[in-house]
């Protein structure tokens, strides 16, 4: 019975671990992304007009 739950324990940390990390690359990448677009706009602020 204690080894069921502590793999199941086991599985629940690793799976966690692996989310974290995947939120962790993508949060970095949509801020790449966000960084370059802004900069982009703000190079090419002369030539917007409203």
């Amino acid at each position: 019975m204690n080894e069921k739950i502590y793999k199941t324990l086991a599985h629940a940390g690793i799976w966690n671990l692996v989310m974290g990390i995947v939120v962790l690359v993508t949060g970095i990448a949509s801020g790449v992304l966000l960084l370059v677009s802004s900069v982009r706009l703000l190079k090419s602020k002369d030539d917007l007009t409203f």
